[in-house]
């Protein structure tokens, strides 16, 4: 399994370096209904560039301990502009700044989305 995502805590270990897929367990109620406390996420590295609209892991400039899951809003000074989706939660650009994305959500791999009617990443 791959670091947790807290907005709290900087992650036990780096996320792993290189291209493919690496594996992120969600902490904390920033991207809820979206993804939820204890949602395990696929994460690609590589691949199709990022748009806006797009669910990623990133790291802030400011806050180079911190590792989240956001999603995009805007290109802005050479990084992403990032936002929760859950709108009481501002641990996001708002708080932190520009960051730079790591890798792009993928699937949702636990709990099953078909299980508890999870609308897809």
């Amino acid at each position: 399994m791959g670091p947790a995502v807290d907005p709290a805590t900087p992650p036990d270990r780096p996320v792993p370096p290189g291209r493919g897929l690496f594996a992120v367990l969600v902490i904390g109620p920033s991207m809820v209904p979206t993804l939820r406390h204890g949602d395990a996420v696929l994460v690609r590295r590589g691949g199709r560039a990022v748009r806006p609209g797009d669910v990623v892991v990133a790291v802030f400039r400011s806050r180079p301990d911190l590792v989240v899951v956001k999603r995009v809003v805007r290109a802005e000074d050479g990084g992403w502009w990032l936002r929760g989706d859950n709108p009481l939660i501002t641990d996001d650009s708002r708080a932190y700044g520009v960051a730079d994305v790591l890798g792009r959500v993928v699937l949702r791999y636990w709990p099953s989305p078909r299980r508890f009617g999870y609308p897809s990443v």
